[in-house]
């Protein structure tokens, strides 16, 4: 099982936009020094939309290659064409990553029973487990709970990234899906409140920029979840959660201010402040306005991060 705090890695590019593949070896390494338990190239995060499919499976392949089996792999694969997720995942697959993110279907907005149909058919070509992203925000498409609950029944389909920021919503998952799906917090702000109520980990942002404090954070979750179900462990779970939350108290500015544009924005531009990265965005994105790069410093210095 992938547990943990998982960083949905920014991919460094040059000011041209090309790909910048020695930064992105560094940025590997420096993750797995740092903690991080998972690495999700081409995410969201990773600028999914903008690169094309050659590169978006040599990203893969060169992330896997980096990491050298010493953490998972999970590549993001989604799309919203079926065969084309089914082609960037077998190429996930081949490419020797653990697993795949899938993200629901964007701007088709697809029904329910299609959502269904779309992610059982990529189950179906695949031996690779794969996990399901739910973030209407960004996709316009919604998968409900129920949904979620008939895909868990599908070989193959092993978790859920769930970004509504609803905890609620998680907790209905959590409770129709039993031990059939895993859940994992997509959202930064409440990450730490759904693993303290059953998710195994973080699909974060916020790691791309204090990655060994969000891991510190995800671990005292976990363990105050395992605590609270022994019995006379209470009070032992009751100081793990209370060092959690005052470690996550450092981050709340990064887990904020990491989105006052939109996502990669903000954080490309604060992994370049910290020199791990250049300055590459590509267009529609744009660098971090002016107005914006003083609170990011600030939730910067707030979580103790060198800038």
């Amino acid at each position: 099982m992938i547990t943990g705090s998982i960083v949905a890695l920014v991919t460094p590019m040059h000011k041209d936009g090309s790909l910048d593949w020695e930064r992105m070896d560094e940025l590997v390494e420096w993750h797995i020094e740092s903690g991080t338990k998972a690495i999700v190239p081409v995410g969201t995060t990773g600028e999914s939309a903008t690169v094309d499919i050659p590169e978006h499976c040599e990203i893969v392949k060169r992330v896997v290659n980096a990491v050298n089996g010493r953490v998972p792999v999970i590549a993001g694969t989604g799309a919203n064409a079926t065969s084309e997720a089914i082609e960037l995942s077998l190429a996930a697959q081949n490419a020797g990553a653990d697993a795949c993110l899938l993200v629901t279907p964007y701007y088709n907005k697809p029904t329910q029973e299609g959502l269904y149909l779309h992610f059982k058919t990529i189950a179906a070509a695949l031996s690779i487990p794969q996990i399901l992203y739910n973030v209407p925000g960004r996709t316009a498409c919604d998968m409900l709970p129920e949904t979620v609950a008939r895909l868990a029944e599908v070989d193959g389909i092993i978790g859920i990234k769930e970004a509504t920021g609803i905890l609620d919503r998680c907790t209905e998952i959590l409770e129709l899906c039993g031990d059939k799906m895993v859940v994992y917090s997509g959202d930064d702000l409440t990450s730490l409140d759904l693993i303290l109520k059953g998710a195994q980990g973080s699909i974060s942002v916020t790691a791309n920029v204090a990655p060994a404090k969000l891991s510190q954070v995800c671990e005292l979750g976990r363990s105050a979840f395992a605590a609270r179900k022994v019995l006379g462990q209470e009070s032992q779970a009751q100081e793990l959660i209370s060092a959690a939350k005052s470690l996550d108290a450092e981050l709340v500015g990064l887990h904020k201010n990491l989105f006052l544009e939109s996502n990669p924005i903000p954080v490309k531009w604060a992994v370049e402040q910290m020199g791990k990265i250049g300055d590459g965005i590509r267009l529609p994105m744009t660098r971090l306005s002016t107005k914006f790069q003083e609170p990011v410093l600030s939730a910067m210095k707030q979580a103790g991060v060198d800038v």
